[in-house]
């Protein structure tokens, strides 16, 4: 059975810093892709960064050069660092496995996604 637990969300200042962890057991890299998609008040949800043990990192536009997602393969823990963090980044965010390979497909096209965590709430706000 595979579980993913995200942890770490916060309200937070624009400008400010936020990780967020993803505590995944039963699924493990080497056959799939993980990732983060958030979803804000009244958008539809979004892919916004995903990796894959083959393959390029896939980066949403509207994260790229302040967001990165790295792993720690031996507790099993995907992170996403949130770095100059905007009001528009407020949203339930979400980790996310799929049995797809690939990075960019899960991401982008969201039924590949085979399993979703719970969410955690980030809010950007002065």
């Amino acid at each position: 059975q595979v579980q993913l637990v995200e942890s770490g969300g916060a309200t937070v200042q624009p400008g400010g810093s936020l990780r967020l962890s993803c505590a995944h057991s039963g699924f493990t890299l080497d056959y799939g892709a993980i990732g983060w998609f958030r979803q804000a008040p009244g958008n539809e949800r979004e892919g916004i960064l995903c990796l894959s043990s083959d393959g390029p990192t896939y980066y949403a536009d509207s994260v790229k050069g302040r967001f990165t997602i790295s792993r720690d393969s031996a507790s099993n823990t995907v992170y996403l660092q949130m770095n100059n963090l905007k009001p528009e980044d407020t949203a339930v965010y979400q980790c996310a496995a799929s049995l797809t390979i690939l990075s960019q497909a899960m991401c982008t096209i969201e039924p590949l996604v085979n399993y979703w965590g719970q969410g955690t709430q980030v809010t950007v706000s002065s």
